[in-house]
């Protein structure tokens, strides 16, 4: 599995049995063991690499632990602290973590409730814990720009001098888009009057304000909608290589039943969205060219070479109330699987893999 679908499983399981794990001790074995194991690639039942409970000699307060210690070459590289999944994480939850990274060559601490990750190193000053993490990994909303930095601290290629080089500037980025993200929601009075008084020549009074708040607020969403699209309609309308368009023109195929290309026929955003999903996983496989689409008025088609008779797997989202994935064998004998979400996808990742692999022959 690759690492961008090792993250999306548990952010989706986090999303399905975060409201289940009700004490710090689920939260630990749900989510931060396995963040730990499959994510991060450490064994956690070794202990030259992982140590639950660890405890310093010096400098702390007796009796005093933290959750796991991330071990390479017998030194600590990483501390994790734990908290409840459902409590919200606070500075102060992180008193073990300051004391414990003044007395060990830890470099990267971790405060965690399972479901959000809080990334912290020493940027204001050597060997004390910053009060503010570089980067904060949400399994219920995975920021997928962060991924290339979450892999350097993985175990097969931990590079934290990469990590700390990048940690002022993914601190101040990512703080930046959390105030973009409050003020698209919830846009406050210093906002709104920014953007009003470059569209609107009149004074900003208490009713100009009770006009353009709720204008700012839709204006927001719109422009994120607008912006998704543009993306989507970019990536579907990148052109293939003339050798693989030829090809394609070269087998003469005609739509097979239910892929009659005509009127009726309406590509949603939730197609697009699911073809990303399926091309992402395809890729490990072709050159994502290679991936293509056809929409019909029964399904949407996922083929390699804009080829019917190489389908990759069919998505059945005309229905209002329930939603399908279609994967194929090496027969070409498609089974239809119910998607509760569109990150369920990701559970059928070896079966599409092998669809694709089957057309390589």
């Amino acid at each position: 599995m690759e690492f961008a679908e090792k993250v999306a499983a548990l952010s989706s399981k986090a999303q399905k049995q975060r409201d289940l794990t009700q004490t710090e001790e689920a939260a630990k074995n749900a989510f931060v063991m396995p963040f730990i194991a499959t994510v991060l690639g450490y064994d956690i039942f070794d202990p030259r690499e992982v140590v639950p409970e660890f405890t310093a000699d010096i400098g702390v307060k007796k009796g005093e632990k933290v959750d796991y210690a991330i071990m390479r070459d017998s030194e600590v590289q990483m501390l994790i602290e734990c908290k409840k999944a459902n409590g919200a994480l606070k500075v102060e939850h992180a008193s073990q973590l300051f004391r414990y990274f003044a007395v060990t060559n830890a470099r990267i601490a971790i405060l965690t409730n399972g479901v959000e990750y809080q990334f912290y190193t020493d940027l204001e000053a050597p060997n004390l814990m910053d009060s503010k993490p570089f980067m904060v990994l949400d399994l219920g909303d995975v920021d997928e720009s962060l991924l290339p930095e979450l892999h350097k601290l993985t175990k097969s290629s931990f590079n934290l001098d990469s990590v700390i080089s990048a940690a002022e500037k993914l601190k101040y980025l990512g703080a930046i888009k959390r105030v973009l993200a409050e003020q698209f929601s919830e846009p406050d009075e210093a906002w709104v009057k920014s953007l009003a008084g470059r569209v609107y020549d009149g004074t900003f009074t208490k009713r100009a304000r009770d006009q353009f708040t709720p204008l700012v607020r839709e204006a927001a969403s719109a422009f994120l909608d607008d912006q998704a699209n543009i993306r989507l309609k970019k990536a579907l309308e990148a052109p293939r290589p003339p050798a693989e368009a030829d090809t394609a023109a070269d087998d003469g195929e005609a739509p097979q039943e239910g892929e009659e290309r005509g009127t009726g026929i309406e590509t949603t955003l939730e197609e697009l969205e699911g073809y990303q999903v399926v091309k992402a996983i395809a890729c490990s496989e072709v050159k994502p060219q290679r991936i293509t689409h056809r929409d019909s008025k029964s399904y949407f088609a996922i083929l390699l070479d804009d080829n019917n008779r190489r389908p990759i797997a069919r998505l059945h989202f005309n229905a209002r109330s329930k939603k399908y994935l279609g994967t194929f064998d090496a027969d070409k004998n498609e089974t239809r699987h119910l998607l509760g979400s569109m990150d369920e996808i990701y559970l059928h990742a070896d079966a599409i893999r092998a669809a694709v692999r089957s057309h390589m022959g």
